[in-house]
C-alpha cells in the first residue's frame, strides 16, 4: 500500500496531544485523509519511559509503567511554560510517580534513572520524543522519509508560523470536508475540544466561496472568530479526582496512606483511567487492584453519578469557557449552527448533557472520530501547503489574534489597539500625543496581553519615532499596528508634519508567549481585575492631573494672563501647582480618594481661570 507513495513528496499532520498523539497522511488518489496506526494498530500515547538498557516511547513505554513509575513520563505536556512553583504544577507533582524538580530560572525539570545515570529533562524536551516517534511511524506505513509536516498546538499557543495551525481550528477542517454541504450564506461552528490534557474551544464560521469564476473552482473558506480554553484542564484531572478519592477510600478502610508510593498510584491510576471509559457507557464499574499496597487487596464500586459529583466543578468551568468564547465573538448561543465534539474525554455523558442544555437542546455532532479529527485537519492543511496534489480541497483559514495587542500610554496604561480575538488580517491606526514640550523623540512599546498596566504585559519590542518638530505638548502623530494574513505584526509610526516615520515587525521569537503563558496571563488578568481597575483609576486622576499643572504654569507664564490676574489669584494658582506635583511626586502614598478630591478641588475653584485666560 505504501508503495504508491514512492517518488513524491507527501503531506503529513501530527496531533501531539498530552495523552495520545495521532498522525495522518493526505491521500491525494483517494481524495481523503488517511489515520497511520502503529505496530500495535494504537494511536501512539504520550508516554516515554527510561530503563537500565533503554528509552521506550508510545505503547512500549506504557505497558511497563507499573513495574517502572519513576521513570515512566507522561503529561508532560502539561509542564511547558509554567513555573515549578505554579499551583497546578504543585497539584500534579502529587499524583506523578516521576519526580520533578526546580531547574534554572524555576523551570520545572523531570528527573528519571537512564542506564544507570540520573538525566534531567525539561517537558519540551520529552515531547520532541513524542514527536521523532511520530515521524517514524508516518516513515515506517509510506515507506519514505517526512522531512515536513503540520504539527497543530492548543487554541492558546501564540506561534505566528503559517506550517502550524490550532487545534480546534485543524478539527473544524476534518468536520467541514466531511459535512460536504453548500454553506455560501455560512455556518457557525463551534469546537469542543476537551482531551487528555487541555481544553480548548473555538468558534468559526464556514463559508464556500468561488475564487474563480471562469473555472467555477471553489474554496471553502474558515473563519476563526474566537478562541478561549485552559491548557491544565482534561481527560487526565478527572482521573486525578478518581485516584484521591478512592486513595482516600484505601486510607479509610485500610488505615494505610498509598499516596507516598508511586508504583500504588500508578497502578490506583491505570484503574481509574479504565473505570472512567467504561462510564462512558456503563452506570457503574469496578475497581479491582490486586496487592495495591502492602499486600492489601483493593476492591471498590463507583457510579457514574459519584464520577460527576467528583468532577462536576471541572464540567462547569468547561461551560464557563464556552460562554466567554461567544462573548469574545459577540455571538449568541442561538446562533451557532453546529457543535463539534472532540478529544477523547468529550465522550463523557455528562460534559454532553451540560453542553447540549447549555445550546438548549441542540444535537451534538458526533459524526467525526474525537481522536482523528485534529490530525485529519493537519494532515489536509499540509497538503495544502505542499506542491503537487491535486485534489486536495481549496482551503483557506483566516484566524484571530489570540491576545490584545496595545501601546503603553502616560502612566504606564496600557491602551489597546487590536483586541483579542479580532480576525486577521487586520490593520488599525490610533493617534499618539508627545508628553513634553519641544519633545523631539518619542519611544513606542508594543505590547501583547489583558493587563490594565502596560509593564504588566508582555513586551514584544520597541522602537523610537525621531525628527518631531518643535512643538507645545500634545503634538500628535500617528501608530498603525497590522498583522498580516501569515500573523506576522508590523507597528509603525508616522508624524505627518515632519514627515518622519519609523516601524518593527514582530515575527515567532523567544520573546513571544506560549500556550501556557498566555493562559496564565488571562487567567491572572481575571484574577487582577480589582487590582487593574484601581491602578487604572489612580493613573487617569494622575494624568488629569498631570494636565492640570501644565494648564497652570502656562496660565502664569503667559505675560499677558499674568497681567490679568490679582497677586492674590497668582500665589493660590502656584500654591496649587506646588500641593498638586508633591502629590504627584509622592504618587505610591497617595491614595485615590485623595487624589481624586484635590482634582475636583482644582476644577471647582481654577475652571473659570483656565476658561477665561488660557
Amino acid at each position: 500500500m505504501a508503495k504508491k507513495f514512492q517518488g513524491r513528496d507527501v503531506a503529513v499532520g501530527i496531533d501531539l496531544g498530552t495523552t495520545y498523539s495521532c498522525v495522518a497522511v493526505w491521500q491525494d488518489e483517494q481524495n481523503r485523509v488517511e489515520i497511520i496506526h502503529n505496530d500495535q494498530g494504537n494511536k501512539t500515547t504520550s508516554f516515554v519511559a527510561f530503563t537500565d538498557h533503554e528509552r521506550l516511547i508510545g505503547d512500549a513505554a506504557k505497558n511497563q509503567t507499573a513495574t517502572n513509575p519513576q521513570n515512566t513520563i507522561f503529561d508532560a505536556k502539561r509542564l511547558i511554560g509554567r513555573k515549578f512553583n505554579d499551583s497546578d504544577v504543585q497539584n500534579d507533582m502529587k499524583l506523578w510517580p516521576f519526580k520533578v524538580i526546580s531547574g534554572l530560572n524555576d523551570k520545572p525539570v523531570i528527573s528519571v534513572k537512564y542506564k544507570g545515570q540520573e538525566k534531567h529533562l525539561c517537558a519540551e524536551e520529552i515531547s520532541s520524543m513524542i514527536l521523532t516517534k511520530m515521524r517514524e511511524i508516518a516513515e515506517t506505513f509510506l515507506q519514505l522519509p517526512v522531512k515536513n509536516a503540520v504539527v497543530t498546538v492548543p487554541a492558546y499557543f501564540n506561534d505566528y508560523q503559517r506550517k502550524i495551525i490550532n487545534e480546534p481550528t485543524a478539527a473544524a477542517i476534518a468536520y467541514g470536508l466531511e459535512k460536504r454541504t453548500n454553506s455560501v450564506r455560512g455556518r457557525n461552528i463551534f469546537i469542543f475540544d476537551l482531551g487528555g490534557g487541555t481544553f480548548d474551544v473555538s468558534l468559526l464560521t464556514i463559508k464556500d466561496k468561488v475564487s474563480d469564476l471562469f473555472k467555477k473552482k471553489k474554496e471553502k473558506v474558515f473563519q476563526v472568530k474566537a478562541t478561549s480554553g485552559n491548557t491544565h484542564l482534561g481527560g487526565e484531572d478527572f482521573d486525578n479526582r478518581m485516584v484521591n478519592y478512592f486513595a482516600e477510600e484505601f486510607k479509610k478502610k485500610n488505615k494505610v496512606d498509598i499516596t507516598g508510593n508511586p508504583r500504588a498510584l500508578r497502578r490506583l491510576r491505570t484503574a481509574c483511567e479504565r473505570a472512567k471509559r467504561t462510564l462512558s457507557f456503563a452506570v457503574v464499574t469496578t475497581i479491582e487492584v490486586d496487592s495495591l499496597f502492602e499486600g492489601i487487596d483493593f476492591f471498590t464500586t463507583i457510579t457514574r453519578t459519584k464520577f460527576e459529583e467528583i468532577n462536576m466543578d471541572l464540567f462547569n468551568e468547561c461551560l464557563k469557557i464556552v460562554e466567554s468564547c461567544l462573548t469574545d465573538a459577540k455571538m449568541d448561543k442561538s446562533a451557532i449552527h453546529d457543535v463539534v465534539l472532540v478529544g477523547g474525554s468529550s465522550r463523557i455523558p455528562k460534559v454532553q448533557q451540560l453542553l447540549q442544555e447549555f445550546f438548549a437542546g441542540k444535537d451534538l455532532c458526533k459524526n467525526i472520530n474525537p481522536d482523528e479529527a485534529v490530525a485529519i485537519g493537519a494532515a489536509v492543511q499540509a497538503a495544502l501547503l505542499s506542491e503537487g496534489f491535486k485534489k486536495v480541497p481549496n482551503v483557506v483559514l483566516q484566524d484571530v489574534a489570540p491576545f490584545s495587542l496595545g501601546i503603553d500610554s502616560l502612566g504606564d496604561i496600557m491602551t489597546v489597539v487590536i483586541s483579542r480575538n479580532t480576525s486577521i488580517p487586520v490593520k488599525k491606526t490610533i493617534k499618539r500625543a508627545t508628553i513634553r514640550d519641544n519633545q523631539a523623540t518619542a519611544n513606542i512599546k508594543v505590547y501583547e496581553g489583558e493587563r490594565a498596566r502596560a509593564s504588566d504585559n508582555n513586551l514584544l519590542g520597541s522602537f523610537a519615532l525621531s525628527g518631531l518638530p518643535s512643538a507645545p505638548r500634545s503634538h500628535l502623530f500617528e501608530v498603525c499596528y497590522a498583522i498580516d494574513e501569515n500573523g506576522i505584526l508590523t507597528v509603525s509610526a508616522y508624524d505627518r508634519s515632519s514627515g518622519s516615520m519609523n516601524e518593527i515587525t514582530i515575527t515567532n521569537n523567544k520573546e513571544r508567549l506560549s500556550s501556557q503563558e498566555i493562559e496564565e496571563m488571562i487567567r491572572e488578568a481575571e484574577g487582577y481585575r480589582f487590582k487593574d481597575e484601581k491602578f487604572l483609576r489612580k493613573a487617569n486622576v494622575m494624568n488629569a492631573l498631570d494636565e492640570w499643572v501644565y494648564k497652570l504654569r502656562n496660565a502664569v507664564k503667559n505675560k499677558d494672563v499674568k497681567l490679568k490676574l490679582s497677586s492674590q489669584v497668582t500665589d493660590k494658582i502656584i500654591s496649587a501647582i506646588t500641593k498638586t506635583t508633591n502629590l504627584l511626586d509622592d504618587n505610591q502614598q497617595s491614595e485615590i480618594d485623595v487624589l481624586e478630591n484635590h482634582l475636583k478641588e482644582l476644577e471647582s475653584v481654577f475652571q473659570h481661570i483656565i476658561r477665561k485666560f488660557v
